[in-house]
């Protein structure tokens, strides 16, 4: 009998150590992953869109062909407007997490996992819903949100109410955006928005919609927000194009940056008022500038002109099949006549990520995540 105790407690003690080896395993698996946050959940436009409008046949705002994703680990393209990774690819690495597959991907498939994020960026987006008017179809702001709806009743189902909100509450919801709504607002002078309202009035109601669809976000279980600001777009090739010195165009330029000063506030009042909320706000404005005007500390070479594209500073035709592209992509700031380059969105997002309260605040990325 005793023998058979000993027998058994040398089993039991076999076993025990076994269960310890497989959780260290496991907890050296997750370690190795470095996820720092459970999910990226991304909104916005073609900056960060990563292959929604592939599945919109109306669209006429795509990246699914040649040039596009030439430096990507494919070597094809995906439905991003760049030579390699985004934005949301970036960021997702930054995070430990893969890549957010596109939304409109996912919605197509049973039982669909959302549970390390989903992307729902369209290009041709704006905060406004005319936006999608632009480029005859692409998922709005107002559009991605309910699309967010829609997956955070999934996660409750699969996951139980209480598990899908500590998900939701503990993710990166990250928010690119506004872009397209400048654009097409002084895209030209017979622009129907801008018969209608003023440009103060315009920017106003781009402020008030981005504040009504954080709350919506927020309602529905997300507290930790990354808001990246409207770039410099007046600086883009498309816009210097229409200029005969190739200068920037203030005009859009300065109210991209009265946008964003109206965005910070609604942040800074959110962050006052609706418990948890939490965020960082990357100044792309500034950053862009910086690279423009000191290329050379950035490993830049061109600022201007576009890698791929035809015309002057290749902006007068969009990067199709029959663009010519520069043969070194990381010397340009810009790969077509409004997206930057693979190198350019790598900075973007390092800068997002570790910077200093100067360019990225109250805190970086990094100590959203960890917050």
């Amino acid at each position: 009998m005793a023998q058979i105790v000993k027998v058994h407690t040398v089993q039991v003690t076999k076993i025990i150590l076994y269960l310890i080896l497989i959780m260290l395993m496991l907890s050296m698996k997750v370690a190795s992953r470095g996820e720092l946050v459970p999910a990226l959940f991304m909104f916005g436009d073609s900056l960060a869109d990563v292959g929604n409008n592939n599945h919109l046949p109306l669209s006429l705002t795509r990246a699914d062909f040649p040039h596009n994703g030439l430096d990507f680990p494919t070597h094809k393209p995906t439905g991003r407007f760049s030579n390699g990774k985004n934005a949301a690819d970036f960021l997702a690495d930054k995070l430990g997490l893969p890549s957010a597959p596109p939304y409109l991907y996912l919605a197509h498939i049973k039982n669909s996992n959302f549970s390390t994020g989903v992307n729902f960026a369209s290009g041709g987006a704006g905060i406004l819903d005319g936006t999608d008017q632009l480029y005859r179809q692409s998922l709005t702001m107002n559009k991605q949100v309910q699309c967010y709806a829609t997956v955070q009743e999934t996660l409750v189902q699969q996951l139980g109410q209480a598990k899908a909100n500590e998900l939701l509450s503990k993710s990166i919801i990250a928010i690119v955006i506004g872009s397209n709504d400048i654009l097409g607002y002084f895209g030209s002078s017979s622009s129907s928005q801008m018969q209608q309202t003023t440009p103060q009035e315009f920017v106003t109601s781009m402020v008030q919609g981005i504040e009504e669809q954080l709350k919506n976000i927020y309602d529905l279980g997300a507290r930790k927000f990354v808001l990246i600001g409207i770039a410099s777009v007046g600086c883009s090739p498309a816009q210097r194009r229409k200029n005969k010195t190739e200068d920037c165009n203030e005009i859009a330029n300065y109210w991209a940056f009265k946008y964003n000063q109206g965005l910070l506030s609604v942040l800074q009042e959110f962050k006052s008022v609706l418990q948890g909320f939490r965020y960082s706000y990357f100044n792309t404005y500034d950053v862009l500038l910086n690279l423009i005007q000191q290329p050379a500390t950035y490993g830049f070479k061109e600022v201007k002109e576009a890698c791929c594209g035809l015309g002057i500073l290749k902006a007068r035709v969009a990067c199709l099949p029959i663009a010519t592209y520069c043969a070194n992509r990381s010397d340009h700031v810009f790969w077509d006549f409004y997206h930057p380059t693979e190198a350019a969105y790598r900075i973007f997002i390092d800068i997002a990520f570790d910077g200093p309260e100067q360019y990225v605040f109250p805190v970086n990325i990094r100590e959203l995540a960890s917050s």
